[in-house]
């Protein structure tokens, strides 16, 4: 380490960024816009490794292969978790490639779920088991009880989320619906969670739960090592369906899974079949329920938000239940109305 310095990289210089870009790009890795916080370990001038961070995630992690095994890799973590811990940030994880597991470990990470292609590993003041035991005291789960869960992004909360819990709530004795709590989504997580709790108030056998840091969006997912849509598709599914199966199912006594189908979009009906396939391993059943329709095919959130986008609001009204309407009226709704319209992003 004589010699070696860490820079930290300012992220409102291009040329610094574009610098780091290319020094992934020499490992096959890519630079995600989701980043708020990139070093560079440096020999005088010559960078010879990088790491970055968004929120608590550790990611675009490389190191020249000359330097590994000289403790380059642990200095740049431990820098970035001391950046964390200086920002309140008490918890993290990694999702890397697993040749990398053993750098990570050896300072203190823990294996948290392996993938074919991808390792994730967590670090910090608390574990998913001790996350699952506060949250089975909080939401008073009775675990000796076999349940069906539904995991959704409700951004926001339609029609339709609502003929799906409704489905699972006739067919079955005990339903948990967790809310995907990354706030990537147009309607922040807060509303999306209170307007499903309000929507369901009704179904005496339903939970409405906050999602938390382990069931992950894949707007959150780090796919920054995996250059193929596919491979990246993939490993997101195992990751995904497999923390749900290893953790969330074994503790509160999950028995099956609720999903919508999907009639158009390719990538989600092939993580709906890989998300069978990984359930069934665990002896998960997935169910796959038809979409609620109307004249104009699946009553959508995606569709809800795009009808926001063009003004027309009366089709809206049709696709929403009463509690989403009157909150998109609401000051606060109108906010993320006029946010929506001058926005091109997908969720």
């Amino acid at each position: 380490m004589i010699g070696l310095q860490i820079q930290e990289v300012n992220l409102s210089n291009k040329n610094e960024i574009i610098m780091v870009k290319e020094y992934l790009n020499k490992f096959n890795l890519n630079y995600e816009e989701d980043i708020d916080y990139t070093i560079f370990m440096k020999d005088n001038d010559k960078i010879i490794g990088t790491c970055s961070k968004s929120k608590n995630i550790l990611k675009c992690f490389a190191v020249d292969e000359e330097y590994q095994g000289q403790g380059v890799s642990s200095a740049m973590v431990t820098t970035m978790l001391d950046e964390m811990f200086n920002n309140h940030i008490y918890h993290s994880f990694v999702f890397t490639k697993k040749k990398n597991k053993g750098i990570f470990t050896s300072i203190g990470f823990k294996v948290l779920y392996e993938a074919e292609e991808v390792i994730l590993l967590e670090h910090g003041i608390y574990d998913i088991n001790n996350y699952l035991d506060k949250l089975i005291v909080k939401y008073s789960i009775d675990t000796a009880l076999p349940k069906v869960a539904l995991v959704m992004n409700c951004n926001p909360f339609t029609l339709g989320h609502k003929y799906l819990i409704e489905r699972a709530s006739m067919e079955n004795n005990e339903i948990l619906v967790f809310i995907v709590e990354e706030d990537k989504s147009t309607f922040p997580f807060e509303d999306r969670l209170n307007l499903v709790k309000l929507g369901v108030k009704h179904l005496r056998n339903v939970k409405v739960i906050s999602g938390g840091e382990y069931i992950i969006s894949s707007a959150t997912f780090p796919s920054y090592f995996l250059r193929e849509e596919g491979s990246k598709l993939k490993a997101y599914t195992q990751i995904d369906a497999g923390i749900f199966s290893e953790f969330f199912a074994k503790k509160l006594n999950i028995t099956k899974r609720y999903v919508g189908n999907e009639p158009y979009c390719q990538v989600t009906r092939a993580y709906n079949e890989a998300l069978k396939e990984i359930l069934y391993n665990y002896g998960i059943e997935l169910i796959e329920i038809t979409r609620m329709q109307d004249d104009y095919g699946a009553v959508s959130a995606s569709r809800v938000r795009n009808l926001l986008k063009a003004n027309k609001f009366q089709e809206v009204c049709k696709m929403v239940p009463e509690v989403t309407w009157n909150f998109i009226n609401s000051e606060q709704g109108k906010e993320i109305v006029e946010k929506l319209r001058n926005t091109d992003a997908p969720h």
